[in-house]
């Protein structure tokens, strides 16, 4: 979907200034496994958000996890972004993305440097060889008005998997959003905290327009737990 400052959707909701297609990006580890074991994975995942994101080359294997978002090596001064990261979310044996091309076939570029990247992280470091997700990662053109007004939030929603008595989210309505809330708030491997005041990895979401226009996430995100599930979205997700 293309919006800009004359779609009313657009500019009801987000101000847009500039015209962008998002895509929804999802990949998953092979055999279901999870691509990360331990939180200095997760950081690293996180990490490599942001150094990935960048058309000049990357010392991908050595760098510190000292600073997991930001640059903290000599080998990158600037980058060269490929893509704006909208939205993520880092989940036991997948990730989604929500993303926007920065440069003509950034998306390809970026996802080929931060899936090869992470997958030679992640072998080395736990002594295994081989494909560490399970196929081409799945990307979706975000083309209808209804996928665009919740795709940010059904990708900010995914930690409820993790939460005992609300893992049927995607088919039943949430009976205690608050609580809902409160656990995806407190998830740290997403981006719903930047949206809400709760800023840890804030450099992942530079350039994002979605980010510098969303008022108030966490009302819509309640709305959202109130209302799902509509049919018409159930196909437009990525799993």
């Amino acid at each position: 979907m293309k919006l800009g400052p004359n779609s009313d959707l657009g500019g009801r909701y987000f101000g847009y200034v500039t015209w962008m297609e998002l895509y929804h990006v999802m990949n998953r580890g092979v055999e279901r496994r999870n691509i990360t074991v331990d939180n200095r994975d997760r950081l690293r995942f996180v990490r490599d958000l942001y150094e990935m994101n960048n058309g000049n080359p990357v010392n991908n294997l050595w760098y510190s996890l000292k600073n997991p978002a930001r640059t903290s090596t000599p080998e990158i001064v600037e980058r060269e972004q490929l893509v704006d990261i909208h939205a993520w979310c880092l989940m036991g044996n997948h990730y989604h993305l929500l993303v926007s091309e920065r440069v003509e076939h950034g998306l390809s570029m970026f996802l080929m440097k931060f899936n090869m990247g992470y997958t030679k992280y992640f072998n080395l470091r736990h002594e295994r060889s081989g494909v560490l997700y399970q196929g081409k990662t799945k990307r979706v053109l975000i083309e209808h008005e209804a996928h665009f007004l919740y795709i940010l939030l059904y990708i900010h929603c995914n930690p409820l998997d993790f939460m005992k008595g609300a893992a049927a989210w995607r088919s039943q309505c949430i009976s205690n959003p608050t609580a809902a809330i409160e656990w995806i708030q407190k998830y740290r491997w997403s981006s719903y905290r930047n949206y809400t005041g709760k800023a840890e990895f804030a450099s992942i979401l530079d350039g994002s327009e979605l980010f510098k226009h969303r008022d108030d996430h966490k009302a819509e995100m309640r709305a959202y737990l109130k209302s799902l599930q509509s049919p018409e979205l159930t196909s437009l997700y990525l799993e």
